[in-house]
């Protein structure tokens, strides 16, 4: 067994006094200036850290591996049962906490100009709720532009309409057969799609306002972080700088996503000028809008200058038009977004796919959407502010251990 720490410092070099102690770095006193004390630390904390390692018996002390991984597995599936059962909360907070943190920056800077405390909470306020209203409205005024713009192509929808039915003649379906597909639909089976659909609007609307409340809320607490941050620092540096770096990879992961989203929409608005669909420079924006939003989002953009480039080219346009999108945005959102994002952040892109699915099952649209923040927070918390699981970062991206 290890010696005591008073014997062992006398067994060095014969100091025995109070004095000796208090600045020594294994004693919870801090570091000693004794120069035989400081040759000798690294044999006694490495003589310690045996003896902690294995009991006086010499057998292992503690519980066995694969309990503890087995204990650890099980812990995890029921906190993973526990955020799904409350993802109607966990959700819009979190993604009320990634907003603020992504505008925190415009406060402190006003703040360092002299702008009250007061005035710099609302105008940071201001500004998420501009951001929001931003992306709301562009989706509204697209499909607002679209609904203007289609009866300038009646005729041109007639005679594709025309055509389309003089196809499926010549393929032996005419009216009546068209007549009996209808009458065979489930008109039942319908009204129940319309009323899911109308129950999914009226749960986004009230998550829309729990949101705003809960942006507003934050907000304000946003305004005493910094004295927060200052006492976490002093009591535990490393989670504050795990957290801390939290913030930083929230804030560069939206960046590259925001970067990539506005170069998807460009190149697909440069394409839609090029093939003579109306409105390109609008299709393109929203096509950025829609970068943000999974699944749904891909469809929202694609949808209107497709219909505007069936009506103005043809079935040709139509298809170079799916072509173009469906390859942009695969090479750009599947291929060299993730790669940005993992060397922006530290995420490989393994790991960000089965983040993907993972917060995708475990919270559904908003974790796809917040699938890498969600990630780095996990990783904060248990790896990068617990010295003892730093190894864990050569497995989920860190760049050092």
């Amino acid at each position: 067994m290890t010696p005591p720490f008073r014997s062992w410092k006398r067994s060095v070099c014969g100091k025995n006094r109070r004095r000796a102690f208090r600045d020594f770095p294994v004693h919870p006193g801090g570091r000693s200036a004794c120069l035989s004390c400081a040759a000798g630390a690294g044999r006694y904390v490495a003589s310690v850290a045996a003896t902690n390692e294995e009991s006086p018996e010499g057998k292992p002390a503690g519980l066995p591996r694969a309990v503890v991984v087995v204990g650890f597995l099980a812990g995890l599936v029921i906190v993973a049962a526990g955020i799904s059962a409350v993802a109607w909360l966990v959700a819009p907070v979190f993604l009320a906490l990634v907003l603020v943190i992504t505008m925190y920056p415009v406060h402190g800077r006003l703040i360092a100009r002299g702008v009250p405390r007061w005035l710099a909470v609302v105008l940071l306020l201001l500004a998420i709720y501009a951001v929001l209203a931003v992306l709301a409205g562009v989706v509204l005024w697209s499909i607002a532009r679209l609904a203007t713009v289609l009866p300038n192509y009646t005729e041109q929808a007639n005679a594709k309409i025309a055509a389309t039915l003089s196809t499926l003649r010549d393929l032996g379906i005419g009216p009546e057969e068209l007549r009996t597909l209808v009458s065979t639909l489930d008109t039942g089976r319908a009204a129940g799609y319309v009323l899911s659909l109308l129950r999914s609007v009226t749960s986004v609307l009230g998550t829309l306002v729990f949101l705003l409340s809960l942006l507003l809320f934050q907000a304000i607490e946003a305004a005493g972080a910094a004295p927060r941050l200052r006492a976490l620092r002093e009591a535990r540096p490393g989670l504050a700088a795990a957290l801390g770096g939290f913030a930083v990879g929230t804030r560069r992961f939206l960046a590259v996503t925001s970067v990539i989203g506005m170069l998807t929409g460009a190149v697909d608005a440069v394409v839609l000028a090029l093939l003579g669909v109306p409105l390109a420079p609008l299709w393109g924006l929203l096509v950025f809008i829609c970068n943000y939003i999974p699944y749904l989002g891909f469809w929202l953009s694609i949808a209107p200058p497709a219909i505007l480039g069936l009506l103005t080219g043809g079935w040709g346009v139509l298809i170079i038009v799916v072509v173009v999108f469906v390859v942009v945005n695969f090479v750009l959102t599947s291929l060299v977004q993730p790669k940005f994002v993992g060397t922006a952040v530290g995420v490989p892109v393994s790991v960000q796919l089965v983040a993907l699915v993972f917060w995708t099952w475990l919270l559904g649209p908003v974790g796809a959407v917040l699938s890498v923040p969600l990630t780095l927070l996990v990783k904060a918390l248990l790896v990068d502010a617990d010295p003892r699981a730093r190894w864990l970062s050569a497995f989920v991206g860190g760049r050092s251990l």
